[in-house]
């Protein structure tokens, strides 16, 4: 991601986006973790906090806005809705916050809820 403005230019690498995303989301409540599903399995595991930016895909479309997707593992109990709702607004805030850039669409992936 390129950002231009009258002093010059600041390039800000995919993966630091995914990192702040990834660990706004974790702060959540309810939040257990990050989650990736295996291509030769299809089972979802849930990542360790240092690679928690693997389950977060960033997109930036036409207008320069990025699309946020999160796959993540859910504590038993939660509410599902109201979590996804924190977790949106967390996102969103940290990411526009900490890079300048507008959030246009937050998209969020329960792949698994962990019990204990």
């Amino acid at each position: 991601m390129i950002i231009k403005n009258d002093k010059g230019m600041i390039t800000i690498a995919p993966e630091a986006i995914s990192s702040i995303a990834g660990c706004a989301a974790m702060s959540c409540f309810g939040v257990k973790g990050m989650t990736v599903r295996s291509v030769a399995d299809g089972i979802v595991k849930l990542l360790k906090k240092s690679a928690m930016s693997r389950g977060v895909k960033i997109t930036e479309n036409e207008d320069g806005e990025l699309e946020i997707e999160l796959h993540i593992a859910v504590e038993h109990g939660v509410n599902i809705t109201a979590a996804c709702h924190a977790i949106i607004n967390q996102v969103r805030y940290h990411v526009e916050r900490m890079t300048g850039v507008k959030v246009k669409n937050v998209e969020i992936f329960v792949d698994s809820i962990n019990v204990g």
